[in-house]
C-alpha cells in the first residue's frame, strides 16, 4: 500500500503538491507534513542545497559523466533523499552523484524522497548511508567513522553495534588517521592498499613513513615487503633507497617544503642550482593524478 502512494506522488511536481499546504512544515506533527514527508516528489534542483555533512570530499569526473549519460538515456531511477527545511527549500541526506550529474546534463527537477530530519540525524544518516556504499576509499571511510564517534557522542563499540562492523575493523580504519597527510592522500588516490597503510603506522615518525612511502610508489612494492621494510626500520636498519648527491637545502626551502607537499597530496622535490636558485619537482602517477596537480595549480 505504501509503495503505491509512493509510486502516485512520484513525477509531481512539489509546487502543485504543496499549493495548500504549509510551504513551512518543519515537523512531521505540522499541518499536511503526511502531503509531503514520505512522498517521492519532483523537486526543483535550484531549490536543493548540498549535504554539509557529506563524508566524500572527491567525486570522480568521468564517473559523474558516465552517470550523467546513463540518466539522460534512462532518468533517475533512483530518487535522492532531502530534508525538508524553512519555505520552499530542501537539502541532501544522500544522493550527491545523482544530483551533481543531473545537474550536469541541464535537468530542472530530480526525484527525491522527503524527510523530516534535525541536524544530528541528518549527519547520521548521511554518514552511515556513505560507510554502506562500496565505492568510498578507506581515508573516507575512516573520516566517517571518526565523525560519527566525535559529533554522535559514540565509543568504538556503540559505532559497531549501530553500522554492523566488528569493532576490530573500525579500529584499523580509524588507525589510518594517523598516517601523514600525504600518504593519507596516497591510498585515497589508489597508489596505496589499506594493507600498506596498516604497515606504515606501525612506524611513528612521520618522516620515515614518507621515507618508505617513496619507496613503496618508486619500487612498486607489496604489502608483504612493505611489511618486511617496516620491521626492518623498527630493528633500527637503515633503508637502502639509491640516493643522487644533492646541494643542501636553504633553511627557507626547509621550512615550506611539508608545507607544499602537502597542498599537492605528494611529497616534491627539491633541486638546488645556485644560493636561492632551484626547482621544485611535482611527481604525478596517472592521467587523474597530473589533471589533479593541474586544477591545483589553476
Amino acid at each position: 500500500m505504501a509503495k503505491a502512494i509512493k509510486k502516485q506522488a512520484l513525477g509531481r511536481g512539489l509546487s502543485a503538491l504543496l499549493k495548500d499546504t504549509n510551504d513551512d512544515i518543519m515537523t512531521i506533527k505540522d499541518k499536511n507534513a503526511e502531503k509531503v514527508v514520505g512522498s517521492i516528489l519532483e523537486i526543483d534542483l535550484n531549490a536543493i542545497s548540498v549535504n554539509p555533512f557529506q563524508p566524500r570530499t572527491y567525486f570522480n569526473e568521468n564517473a559523474l559523466r558516465e552517470l550523467a549519460s546513463s540518466i539522460k538515456e534512462l532518468g533517475v531511477i533512483q530518487p535522492i533523499t532531502v530534508r525538508k527545511l524553512e519555505g520552499n527549500k530542501f537539502q541532501l541526506v544522500s544522493g550527491e552523484r545523482r544530483f551533481r550529474a543531473s545537474k550536469l546534463i541541464g535537468l530542472k527537477t530530480i526525484p527525491s524522497y522527503v524527510r523530516i530530519a534535525n541536524d544530528q540525524e541528518m549527519l547520521e544518516m548521511a554518514l552511515v548511508e556513505n560507510i554502506q556504499r562500496t565505492d568510498l576509499d578507506p581515508i573516507e571511510i575512516a573520516l566517517s567513522y571518526q565523525q560519527l564517534i566525535d559529533e554522535i557522542k559514540l565509543t568504538q563499540e556503540e559505532l559497531s553495534r549501530r553500522i554492523g562492523k566488528n569493532r576490530s575493523t573500525i579500529a584499523n580504519f580509524l588507525r589510518l588517521l594517523k598516517l601523514d597527510p600525504i600518504i593519507q592522500t596516497g591510498i585515497r588516490d589508489g597508489f596505496l592498499s589499506m594493507g600498506h597503510g596498516r604497515a606504515l603506522i606501525t612506524i611513528f615518525d612521520q618522516n620515515t613513513q614518507l621515507e618508505i612511502y617513496e619507496n613503496i610508489i618508486k619500487n612498486k612494492l607489496s604489502v608483504r615487503q612493505t611489511e618486511q621494510l617496516a620491521k626492518k626500520v623498527r630493528e633500527g636498519k637503515t633503508i637502502k633507497n639509491k640516493q643522487t648527491t644533492q646541494v643542501e637545502l636553504p633553511k627557507f626551502v626547509k621550512n615550506n617544503i611539508k608545507e607544499i607537499s602537502s597542498f599537492f597530496g605528494q611529497k616534491v622535490e627539491v633541486k638546488i642550482f645556485g644560493k636561492e636558485k632551484g626547482n621544485i619537482i611535482i611527481p604525478f602517477h596517472s592521467e587523474e593524478d597530473f589533471i589533479r596537480i593541474k586544477k591545483l595549480l589553476e
